[in-house]
């Protein structure tokens, strides 16, 4: 992938922590105050301890964001150019959106008649009231309500999409998300409707302008597929190896919709993300899949909550990660299934490879089940490659650290072919290659 070069940006010289910054006076009251009630939940929530149990196997010294400024704001024409520049990744997207510090650079799209796509800020103006009515409307339940409070008392950007019923988005809307500037802080938000028998794929891509700039993004993202609709969403986090990062997923799923949602990471020092799926509806589906690669000495910690609401439901999750080095990988997951959930399918699978004997995985997988006649199931595992195979790709001529890279890559694979999209498949390989590419050659 693309890097942009070293780059200078305006920084703001608040920090994130001693105050919410000001609403644009255009946007509307209800944001206003949704901000400002934000704030006051960041401050009155106690900062998660080593003690909670949903933040067990993290390292609590992380959330320490002190220092950290809110980013939003100009862009000068350098950054701008060098993140348009920077941007690739499919080759013709039905609409491209590029942000730098939660400002847009870059807004195009030929999309159907009827198709809302903007940039959050202009939707907040144009469409507000539709904004309203999904925007962050669950409980985020899985550990960071502070960090989400957070992220609402700061949000001022990022994309909206609404299709309107009957209406299929052929191709795919990418977004570029740039954190510029050494200590900056964003707050990215992605929030995607679909309205009944209507379906649209969204890809988010998450990146940095310089390797050795110290970064936060607390990102979120709101999906809501409407009755017999079809919603993909992919999220590839590939910010440096000095980010610390924080991702909120929540997903509700109507009647006969279906929902895919896919996480990657490959970037960040520490990244936590947590994902929620409520499946409301009688014939919703649920998949939810997630990659990881982490080298060096990052820490992953990833967190689901598949809830199963309505009778006749069925939701699968498959979680891989490929561990190298010092590595640390915190699991935990939980399939719940509610009073009346009944004929609720649900499976729950999370596998790590561990390519060193210093990695670290832990994996909590869980059921909680109060209906009849349901079909769930989790798992997890965690094992170093088999002897066996380094030995057969060596006798086929392939060295020992190539052969163990392209026995990673199959163990992903599995997860990416998933997705049901050529285009998009192609480009989650192209981020995963790059990954082992630097692993294979030392880089960070």
């Amino acid at each position: 992938m693309t890097t942009v070069p070293d780059s200078t940006v305006p920084d703001s010289t608040v920090s994130i922590l001693d105050s919410a910054p000001p609403t644009p006076a255009a946007f509307p009251a209800w944001f206003a105050e949704r901000r400002r009630a934000a704030w006051q939940r960041f401050l009155e929530t106690p900062t998660p301890r080593r003690g909670d149990e949903t933040w067990r196997f993290s390292n609590i010294k992380q959330l320490d964001f002190e220092g950290f400024r809110g980013a939003a704001g100009p862009v000068s024409t350098a950054v701008r150019g060098q993140a348009l520049a920077g941007s690739t990744g499919l080759v013709a997207p039905v609409a491209k959106f590029v942000f730098v510090n939660e400002t847009t650079v870059l807004a195009e799209s030929r999309l159907p008649a009827g198709v809302i796509c903007l940039p959050l800020a202009e939707a907040l103006l144009s469409h507000g009231d539709l904004v309203r009515e999904h925007f962050m409307r669950q409980e985020t339940r899985l550990g960071s309500a502070k960090f989400t409070a957070l992220h609402e008392a700061n949000v001022s950007n990022g994309l909206f999409v609404h299709v309107p019923e009957g209406v299929t988005v052929e191709g795919t809307i990418e977004a570029h998300h740039w954190l510029a500037g050494d200590q900056a802080a964003v707050f990215p938000h992605t929030l995607v409707v679909t309205a009944a028998n209507s379906a649209v794929r969204v890809i988010d891509i998450f990146r940095s302008t310089r390797k050795a700039d110290r970064g936060l993004a607390v990102a979120f993202n709101d999906l809501s597929a409407g009755p017999g609709s079809k919603l993909d969403y992919l999220a590839l986090q590939a910010f440096n190896e000095n980010t610390r990062v924080i991702q909120v997923n929540e997903t509700k799923v109507a009647r006969d919709a279906r929902t895919t949602g896919f996480l990657l990471h490959t970037g960040a020092r520490w990244a936590r993300s947590e994902s929620l799926c409520r499946l409301e509806g009688e014939g919703a589906r649920s998949d939810m899949l997630a990659v990881a690669i982490p080298a060096r000495e990052p820490e992953f910690g990833q967190l689901t909550f598949q809830h199963h609401v309505a009778p006749g439901a069925s939701s699968d999750l498959l979680y891989k990660y490929s561990l190298y080095d010092h590595a640390r990988t915190a699991f935990s997951g939980l399939i719940f299934v509610g009073e009346g959930a009944h004929r609720t399918d649900a499976y729950q699978t999370c596998r790590n490879l561990l390519m060193s004997e210093e990695a670290e995985a832990n994996s909590l997988p869980g059921l909680e089940i109060n209906a009849d006649d349901v079909k769930c199931s989790h798992g997890a595992t965690s094992a170093p490659i088999n002897d066996d195979e380094i030995f057969y790709l060596q006798a086929r001529g392939i060295g020992p650290q190539r052969a163990r890279q392209l026995i990673a890559r199959g163990f992903s694979v599995e997860v990416v072919e998933r997705l049901g999209d050529q285009a998009s498949e192609e480009l989650v390989l192209a981020f995963i290659d790059d990954k082992f590419a630097h692993i294979l050659g030392g880089g960070a």
